[in-house]
């Protein structure tokens, strides 16, 4: 890996940088300029039964990769049950339980705090690159429920950041991993115009280029290459795209080719 486990801990401190400008893209604020309405009203609420129509006896278990303060996975969750904003969960909680992790600590106590249902989605502290870390978490909270892979994983505008930290080989890494652990994956990529601007806010500040910035060879249409390593290197099939969002990126869903009973 590029950027050592250690190094990115290390920087968590100073991470949320004046301006604008986050090298892990854990903005404090991040609700408000990219809402959570923007992509829920893309996908339709129907969802969930649509990728699993048959019963099951135990909860459909999800995780959301990156999720900042959860304004976006209550969000998600809401939507996906079909829940209005004063309506409880209680009587939902064998359909669907949520782990969300995000690699600012700042952002997921504040996640906890502001949670309407404890019962169902959880959040965690998680550096997804660190492979110990992600497999023990993972790994406990599926065999919580006798899985060993989650049923829809969500990564919403995570992609970048990942690349920009840890490199072509990161990411793919990472896609891999995401691949191995959801029968779904429902994922916004930032397009490249994105990795520019970000650079650009970290240089305005006086900070150094993301250290993989200039030497990226997965550039230009990155939802593009994202899909071809997906479906060509990672055993998934891109099955729908339900169009984009107000900052123009598009919400891809993919299904890995090895589930069995499943639209």
């Amino acid at each position: 890996m590029a950027v050592p486990t250690s190094e990115c801990c290390k920087v968590l401190g100073d991470a949320q940088l004046p301006g604008g400008a986050s090298p892990y893209g854990n903005f404090p604020d991040y609700s408000r300029f990219h809402p959570p309405e923007g992509r829920i009203q893309l996908l339709p609420s129907t969802l969930l039964s649509q990728l699993f129509p048959n019963p099951r006896a135990k909860p459909l278990l999800g995780l959301d990769v990156g999720c900042n303060s959860g304004e976006l996975s209550v969000a998600l969750y809401r939507h996906l049950l079909g829940l209005q904003e004063t309506q409880a969960c209680q009587e939902h909680l064998n359909e669907l339980r949520l782990f969300c992790c995000d690699i600012d600590a700042g952002l997921i106590e504040r996640a906890r705090q502001q949670n309407p249902f404890p019962a169902s989605v959880s959040y965690a502290v998680l550096d997804i690159m660190d492979p110990d870390a992600r497999e023990t978490v993972l790994s406990s909270y599926l065999g919580n429920f006798g899985h060993s892979t989650f049923d829809i994983a969500f990564c919403m505008s995570v992609t970048m950041w990942i690349h920009l930290n840890h490199g072509d080989c990161g990411l793919v890494t990472f896609l891999s991993y995401l691949a191995s652990k959801s029968t779904y994956l429902l994922l916004e990529p930032q397009p490249w115009k994105c990795y520019r601007s970000a650079a650009r806010r970290l240089r305005k500040l006086g900070r150094h280029d993301f250290d993989h910035f200039r030497s990226l060879a997965i550039n230009g249409d990155v939802a593009e290459r994202i899909t071809q390593i997906l479906t060509t290197d990672c055993g998934m099939e891109l099955v729908s795209c339900f169009g984009s969002t107000g900052w123009d990126r598009s919400l891809l869903l993919f299904k890995s080719k090895e589930a069995q009973d499943l639209v």
